[in-house]
């Protein structure tokens, strides 16, 4: 029988994983077995980085975080090595970077993602890994935007160009007598 400290800290980890599911807006789960450890430093870096919590976690503590909720779907793919990647904020950041190092990686596998705390298939993965990050979506919505006023400007500046090559301003000597006469 495992002593009270031990049991403590079991439910300590629990706890914290369920945190970790409840927070996220999207998450994959992998198996990790037979990477370096030079490769998982990088991977690890490269999730950082993009704002995406990874850890590895044991298959049991992660059956008890997800149980009850519409995650424990996930619970036949939780065997062997278990690493858990989690964001709370971007929705592709840890598939897209997954999938890349899944694709170098022979033994790198994933086993299961999530949206907003639904289980979702491999091939939705897949395809979230394919979609543009964040940053990239915003840029291209700004030059969608930015494109019609971008072009109205063009138009207004080509029309204050012909108007300035059509009527070229009259000679100092010629303007001089029609000011005089219309003073008169």
């Amino acid at each position: 029988m495992p002593s009270v400290k031990v049991l403590e800290e079991k439910k300590a980890q629990v706890a914290a994983l369920k945190e970790k599911f409840d927070g996220a807006v999207a998450g994959v789960v992998v198996d990790y077995k037979g990477i370096s450890v030079a490769d998982d430093t990088k991977l690890r870096k490269e999730l950082r980085e993009a704002g995406v919590e990874y850890s590895v976690a044991k298959n049991t503590l992660i059956r008890l975080a997800i149980d009850g909720t519409a995650l424990a779907a996930m619970d036949d793919v939780l065997n062997g090595t278990t690493a858990v990647a989690t964001s709370k904020e971007d929705y592709v950041a840890a598939a897209r970077i997954l999938s890349k190092f899944a694709e170098k990686n022979d033994n790198f596998k994933i086993k299961a993602g999530f949206l907003d705390g639904e289980l979702i298939s491999l091939e939705k993965v897949d395809s979230l890994a394919k979609l543009p990050s964040k940053e990239q979506l915003l840029a291209t919505v700004c030059m969608a935007f930015q494109a019609p006023m971008a072009s109205f400007a063009r138009v207004i500046q080509a029309i204050v160009d012909k108007d300035g090559e059509a009527a070229p301003e009259a000679p100092a000597e010629e303007a001089a007598p029609a000011a005089e006469e219309a003073a008169e």
